[in-house]
């Protein structure tokens, strides 16, 4: 699939009223059908017979009754939930960062409850319309009341699910839990069994393709721009990558050779957006987690165990990691690099983990703590020796700055000790 179009489905997931806008269609058609059916006597249904009615069996008077109570208690309940909905995401906003509502919105559990008490209201509307009474030509549609009943009895049973979730979706350790399976998914989707091909040193050089117009890398369509490079027998080596920012006119590319049509082929492999994606940066997830750690170190919330907690489950990616391979940025097209595009390396990764939390962590001994004892886990998992020095240069930044800020002797001699521990064990291994 085409990654302008994975950009623009992700784009609809943002989108909080189109699941409950489905929903409401769904049930509006269902609503014809039901009339339809009545109207036809659709298997031999009699609304007249006591022994086949076996749904709704009142008049017409009662129907409006009915269809009334169920209109009016339905949306209700929904602005109720939508309300409820609201506070949650205030409440996520101001305890996790703005950025975390992302998560909330497009929980497709949050926008279907809306959907149903919507959908139930405008249900009982379309029934109710086609209810005559004796004086009108007299019509009760038997069984699209039955289905108003049926959907509201499945309303009360999503209200109380509903609390349940949101009760459980805004505690911080489901939320952690929530974004840690993501960056899991994007580990698997943007590492290898195997190495890819080795990255140029050189720096770019040739003709420069700039952008058009600013915005966030939110997808690159590889396959197609080395496609269309190995057809023309050029390089082209991007400069940008998902989940950078491109001010306008920036040149986002080099071209080894000049070549018509170019501009037009790399800006509509580039996707830019209003903001980031998390569809082809695997760090996005990183950065959320981060906010987490880095909001709860904060003076007005400080709460040291969350930020503990996010620092464990940076450490299980990386130990995902450990046995794969990240991304070179390199395509090959029948043995020969036809596009260089930058990537995450480990280094980078690390660093998007551990360096805000352990700015932010300063004199809070179990951060320190907690971030050496991470390392050290890592360390032993990791057996590449490049990667080890990368985790020891991260230990030594904590240890640096808990010499620095932690004040209590006792405190620091403990961190010391841990730090020990960690060369100790990398050393071992």
């Amino acid at each position: 699939m085409n990654a302008r179009v994975k950009a623009w489905l992700e784009i609809l997931g943002d989108l909080f009223w189109l699941r409950p806008a489905l929903v409401v269609l769904g049930c509006i058609l269902l609503a014809q059908l039901g009339v339809w059916l009545e109207t036809t006597h659709v298997a031999g249904f009699d609304p007249s017979s006591p022994d086949t009615n076996w749904g709704y069996s009142g008049g017409a008077e009662g129907a409006r009754a009915l269809l009334s109570a169920i209109a009016s208690s339905n949306i209700g309940v929904a602005g109720t939930t939508f309300s409820i909905t609201i506070a949650a995401l205030t409440l996520a906003s101001g305890q996790m960062g703005p950025r975390l509502l992302r998560n909330f919105i497009r929980d497709g559990r949050n926008q279907t409850v809306l959907g149903i008490f919507l959908g139930t209201f405008a249900y009982a509307l379309m029934v109710l319309r086609t209810v005559r009474t004796v004086e009108e030509d007299p019509f009760v549609p038997h069984i699209a009341i039955t289905g108003a009943l049926v959907l509201a009895l499945v309303a009360v049973g999503t209200l109380v699910w509903f609390v349940h979730h949101i009760a459980t979706s805004i505690n911080i350790e489901t939320v952690v839990d929530a974004v840690q399976q993501d960056l899991c998914r994007a580990i698997a989707t943007h590492t290898r069994d195997r190495p890819g091909a080795a990255h140029p040193v050189n720096a770019p050089t040739g003709r420069a393709v700039a952008a058009t117009g600013g915005g966030y890398v939110q997808a690159l369509d590889e396959d197609a721009l080395a496609d269309w490079a190995h057809e023309r027998e050029i390089r082209v080596t991007l400069r940008v990558r998902p989940g950078d920012y491109v001010p306008s006119g920036f040149p986002v590319a080099f071209l080894s050779t000049p070549v018509e049509g170019a501009e037009a082929a790399i800006l509509d492999a580039v996707t830019l957006g209003r903001r980031p994606a998390a569809l082809q940066d695997p760090e996005y997830s990183v950065r959320q987690l981060v906010e987490i750690a880095v909001r709860a170190l904060s003076p007005g919330i400080n709460d040291p165990f969350t930020a503990g907690s996010v620092v464990d489950h940076l450490g299980d990616a990386l130990c995902r990691i450990a046995p794969r391979h990240l991304q070179t940025g390199v395509v090959l097209r029948e043995g020969r690099a036809v596009l260089v595009h930058p990537v995450t390396d480990y280094d980078g990764l690390c660093d998007a983990m551990f360096h805000m939390i352990r700015q932010n962590a300063a004199g809070s001994v179990h951060v320190l703590g907690r971030m050496l004892d991470v390392l050290a886990r890592v360390a032993e998992v990791e057996r590449r020796p490049d990667r080890a020095a990368e985790l020891t240069r991260h230990a030594g930044l904590v240890i640096a700055a808990a010499r620095r800020d932690v004040a209590d002797p006792s405190d620091l001699a403990d961190l010391e000790d841990r730090y020990r521990r960690f060369g100790g064990d990398l050393g071992g291994a």
